[in-house]
C-alpha cells in the first residue's frame, strides 16, 4: 500500500506539471444549487473528487465555537450506506487517499483515487452530503479526537496559541475573534440536536461547490453527478451576516504567556482588507519583499547582518472578510522585542517613503511567477484552487488570471499600501513570552547548578 501511495503521489506531480500555466475547466449548476466544476487532465490516471462548503468558524454561534472544525471530523463517521468506521477502509482498499480541512471561512473534503474509481469518489461525497449519520456515539467519539488534536497541535505545541491570540486581540465584533478549533467547553455543552441542526443548515448543495479534476470522461462524469447529486434536496437559503470592525486607531498592546516555550516572540499585526481586494495582493507582495527567504530585507538585516534575532518573518493571513498582516521576530542575546520592532519599523518607513529598486521589484515578479506554477503543480492543488476561487472569490477563472493582477501591481502601489495599512497606531503588538513560573523555575535551576 505504501508503494502504491508513493506512485500515486508521483503521478499527481507529473499531472500537475503539464497544466501549471493554464487551467481549463467547465462549470455549471444543478437545479438544487450545487455548483460543479470539472477539470480534465489526461496526463496521469488519477482523479480528485472534492466538495467545499461555505461554512467555517465565523459561521458559528459564539456560545458554540468549534462546530465547523468538529464537522470536519464528524462527517467521516459514516452514512446510511457506509457503516461507521468503514470510510477510510473503502478509500484505502481502492488505492486512494482522503482528507479534510477547515478555516474561518470554509470546510473542504476530498478523495484522490486512480481514475477508474471516479464513480466511487462521487458516490462517497454524495453520501456525505445526502445521508450523513449524526448520532451520539459519533459525536462522543469525535469529541475525544478533537480534544486530543487540540492538546497536540495547540495546547502543547510551542507557539501554538499565537494566531489565536492575534485574532482575539485584533477583532472585537467579527467571529474571526475566536480560534478555528473552538472551545472544548462549548463542544461538551452542545446537544445532539444542535449538531444535527448545524449540519442541516450548512451542509447543503446550495452552500457547496463540487470539483472533479484529473483524468476524467466529461460526459460520463456529468452523468454520475446527475445520478448521485441531483436528487439531494436544496437546503435553506443562508444569509451571511456582515460584521464591521471599527478601525484600529491606536496601538493595541497584549501579552500572552506560553508554558511550552523558552524564547519570547514579538508580533506586530495589522488588519487589512479582504483577500478579494487588490490591496490584499499588494500586501502579499510586501510580505514577500520583507521576508521571503534569507535574502529578504528583514532576514538579511536583522538575522544575518545584525544577529539580533533567531528568526524573523512576515505573512499575509488572507481571509474572506478581513485579512491580517503579521510580522514576527524572536530576539536573541541581549536584544529585546522592542529592538526588533524598531528595526522592522525602519524597513516599513523605507517602504512608505521610497520606491523599492527595479532589481528588487523584478525579483518579486519572478517569485510570483514561481509561486503561481507551484500553486497549480498538482491535481490536488488545482482542485482546491478551483473551489476556493469560486466559493470565496466569486470567480473561478482567477486560477488563470490572478497572476495577471500581481503582474500589474506597481512599486507605487506597494508604497501606497504600506502608507495606508502599516502604521504604528493601526496595529497590535503582542509579546508572546514564556510562562512566568517556567521562567522562574529555569532561573532557580541555573542558580542551583552554580
Amino acid at each position: 500500500m505504501k508503494n502504491s501511495l508513493i506512485a500515486l503521489s508521483s503521478m499527481l506531480m507529473l499531472g500537475g506539471t503539464a497544466i501549471a500555466q493554464k487551467v481549463a475547466f467547465e462549470e455549471y449548476d444543478l437545479p438544487n444549487g450545487l455548483h460543479v466544476i470539472l477539470h480534465n487532465d489526461q496526463s496521469a490516471p488519477v482523479v480528485i473528487t472534492s466538495v467545499m462548503y461555505h461554512v467555517g468558524s465565523k459561521d458559528e454561534n459564539p456560545e458554540r465555537t468549534g462546530f465547523a472544525h468538529f464537522f470536519e471530523h464528524l462527517l467521516f463517521e459514516g452514512t446510511e450506506n457506509i457503516k461507521r468506521g468503514e470510510w477510510f477502509k473503502i478509500v484505502t482498499s481502492n488505492g486512494g487517499t482522503n482528507n479534510a480541512n477547515t478555516s474561518d471561512d470554509r470546510t473542504y473534503y476530498f478523495e484522490v483515487f486512480p481514475s477508474n474509481n471516479t464513480q466511487l469518489g462521487l458516490w462517497m461525497e454524495s453520501e456525505r452530503l445526502m445521508h450523513p449519520v449524526i448520532n451520539q456515539i459519533g459525536v462522543d467519539t469525535q469529541n475525544e479526537v478533537v480534544k486530543e488534536e487540540k492538546r497536540l497541535r495547540v495546547d502543547n505545541q510551542p507557539y501554538g496559541q499565537l494566531i489565536a491570540e492575534v485574532k482575539k486581540n485584533m477583532f472585537k465584533v467579527h467571529p474571526y475573534r475566536w480560534a478555528t478549533i473552538g472551545s472544548m467547553e462549548h463542544l461538551d455543552a452542545a446537544t445532539l440536536k444542535e449538531f444535527q441542526d448545524f449540519n442541516k443548515k450548512f451542509y447543503s448543495p446550495n452552500n457547496a461547490v463540487l470539483v472533479v479534476a484529473g483524468q476524467i470522461d466529461i460526459a460520463q462524469t456529468k452523468q454520475w453527478i446527475q445520478d448521485y447529486f441531483a436528487p439531494i434536496p436544496r437546503g435553506v437559503e443562508i444569509k451571511k451576516q456582515t460584521f464591521t470592525e471599527a478601525p484600529i486607531t491606536e496601538t493595541i498592546h497584549a501579552t500572552f504567556e506560553d508554558p511550552n516555550i523558552q524564547k519570547p516572540m514579538v508580533v506586530a499585526a495589522y488588519r487589512i482588507p479582504s483577500m478579494k481586494t487588490r490591496d490584499a495582493r499588494v500586501m502579499d507582495m510586501i510580505s514577500t519583499y520583507l521576508s521571503n527567504g534569507k535574502s529578504s530585507k528583514l532576514y538579511k538585516k536583522i538575522v544575518d547582518d545584525k544577529k539580533m534575532a533567531l528568526q524573523i518573518g512576515a505573512f499575509n493571513y488572507a481571509q474572506e472578510d478581513y485579512g491580517q498582516y503579521i510580522l514576527y521576530g524572536m530576539p536573541q542575546g541581549e536584544f529585546t522585542s522592542n529592538d526588533l520592532i524598531k528595526e522592522i519599523d525602519e524597513e516599513i518607513v523605507k517602504l512608505q517613503t521610497d520606491l523599492i529598486s527595479e532589481k528588487d521589484f523584478q525579483k518579486l515578479q519572478n517569485i510570483n511567477e514561481s509561486n503561481y506554477v507551484d500553486n497549480n503543480a498538482s491535481i490536488e492543488g488545482v482542485a482546491e484552487n478551483l473551489a476556493t476561487y469560486y466559493l470565496l472569490y466569486g470567480d473561478v477563472n482567477l486560477i488563470n488570471t490572478d497572476i495577471d493582477i500581481l503582474r500589474s501591481v506597481t512599486r507605487e502601489e506597494m508604497r501606497a499600501a504600506a502608507k495606508k495599512y502599516l502604521n504604528p497606531n493601526q496595529r497590535l503588538i503582542l509579546d508572546y513570552v514564556p510562562a512566568k513560573d517556567k521562567a522562574e523555575n529555569k532561573s532557580e535551576n541555573k542558580a542551583e547548578n552554580k
